[in-house]
């Protein structure tokens, strides 16, 4: 019905209460719309106010993700409110450069007067030593190196006489060769992760020794081609290695998505460039029937890889931490218990060497028999339960490490090794060929390696650049 004016007239002229009753219905009603109205409004503002904070966050993001040290960098609420002061406790024992074992040469410096006076009225005259440890300025040696060819008419070939200096046997226009020893500083100062130009440049102006960048990576080239045999090596180490810490990254080759992978343990790092991040890889370095321990993350490719596994507690305790983040009472007892029980098996690691062995084992199966109190019943709060679901599936994984004195609890060896790659990786945004992809993985492998072992790379690459230099498998020999 259509209230029009003249109805509303004669409906008031006619039954004044009911007018009444209806200015009233019409007046309780418009109440009522209108606090919908406000609660609308209210929900309104309340969303606005939520996308703007997600919209701040989304920037903050954005912006962090162009920033360079993005990885690196912690949140505030994460920082140590009181960081530790820098350098070693009060107390330490003095720190300084010893006395040289060689003395090369020897300056004496008489005092015949004072060199403020010149009078030479002197008393007390005492002798000071010190000794200045110089590197002498360097200009490249220039060889020229005579051999000569002939034809054997006994051996019916030809043959040629060779020097230990010969780096190859190519003349003409490729007749002029860089030595072991100039080779061996360009990969040396390569595998401290400097870009080639970097490289060109330094031995320019320490050495003014002129090199291009496109020379540079050629002669790192038959670098990695003489040192892979050693390379080759190195993989039949890991895979006969009582223990293999293995982790991943991402890399680039040729302008798209690629892996770099690291196998390592305290002795030998193998880093190895593949299109993919299958378990295929992981197969291929440590074979089908890996005898060691093989450590690693909770990534899913490495499950079922081979029997003895642990799996690493500070993945581990960080997803305990990030569950606790998000449990409306912050730390449960639960996941309180969890922690505490992987930082006591942590204790007892630390403690086996000065443990009885009855009193270790008897704690090794008291923390198995707590796992297994811990994670067998599943959990209602969703964050609970998904920390347990991920301790329950390597359940068999937890203790490995206080069955094998070599195995760590952790990961970090394998990240460790990974650090110098992703530092490299920033610069020189990964490799272009799959040429370069090899050589990068050879000679940063063969670095690394030296550099647990305590020996030298330069000294290495001198050895076994000259051309009549047999190849090398093993790196201890």
């Amino acid at each position: 019905m259509i209230w029009t004016r003249e109805w509303l007239v004669e409906l008031g002229v006619s039954h004044p209460e009911r007018l009444v009753e209806l200015v009233l219905s019409l007046q309780a009603e418009n109440g009522r719309w209108q606090t919908v109205a406000e609660t609308l409004q209210q929900q309104l503002r309340e969303k606005n106010q939520e996308l703007s904070q997600q919209q701040e966050k989304l920037e903050q993001a954005q912006r962090a993700a162009f920033r360079q040290a993005a990885p690196f960098r912690l949140a505030q609420a994460d920082r140590a409110q009181q960081p530790k002061k820098p350098g070693r406790k009060k107390g330490h024992p003095g720190s300084y450069r010893p006395r040289p074992q060689q003395i090369d040469q020897s300056i004496e410096v008489p005092l015949y007067g004072c060199p403020e006076c010149g009078g030479t009225a002197l008393q007390e005259v005492q002798l000071v030593e010190q000794f200045i440890e110089e590197i002498p300025l360097v200009r490249p040696v220039v060889t020229q190196l005579k051999t000569y060819t002939a034809f054997c008419s006994h051996c019916q070939k030809e043959v040629r006489s060779t020097h230990p200096l010969q780096m190859s046997v190519a003349t003409g226009a490729a007749g002029t060769h860089l030595g072991a020893n100039a080779v061996a500083i360009l990969a040396e100062l390569k595998s401290k992760g400097l870009s080639l130009r970097k490289v060109c440049a330094v031995v320019q102006a320490l050495f003014a020794l002129k090199i291009t960048p496109g020379g540079l990576s050629h002669a790192l080239r038959r670098v990695g081609k003489k040192c892979d045999p050693t390379y080759q090596g190195l993989k039949e180490e890991i895979r006969n290695a009582a223990v293999a810490h293995a982790d991943e990254t991402s890399w680039w080759l040729k302008n798209t998505q690629a892996w770099l992978w690291v196998f390592a343990n305290k002795t030998t790092t193998l880093y190895v460039i593949d299109e993919g991040r299958g378990r295929d890889v992981v197969i291929e370095i440590l074979g089908l029937e890996f005898a060691g321990v093989l450590v690693s993350d909770c990534l899913v490719i490495y499950e079922d890889i081979n029997p003895l596994q642990q799996k690493c507690y500070s993945h581990h305790l960080k997803a305990i931490k990030e569950a606790c983040a998000e449990h409306p009472q912050q730390a449960t007892d639960y996941l309180a218990n969890l922690k505490a029980m992987l930082q006591a098996a942590m204790a007892l690691k630390k403690a086996q060497p000065e443990m009885a062995a009855e009193d270790f084992s008897l704690r090794r199966r008291g923390l198995d028999i707590l796992a297994k109190a811990l994670l067998v019943e599943p959990r209602s709060h969703p964050a609970e339960e998904r920390v347990r679901n991920r301790l329950y599936k390597q359940i068999d994984h937890l203790f490995t490490f206080l069955d094998y004195a070599e195995v760590d609890a952790t990961n970090n060896l394998a990240e460790r090794q990974l650090r110098p790659a992703v530092i490299s990786r920033k610069i020189s945004c990964g490799n272009k060929t799959e040429a370069g992809a090899q050589t990068w993985q050879i000679l940063s492998s063969l670095a690394a390696t030296c550099a647990q072992r305590g020996k030298s790379f330069p000294q290495f690459v001198r050895t076994i650049m000259p051309w009549c230099q047999k190849p090398i498998v093993n790196l201890s020999g």
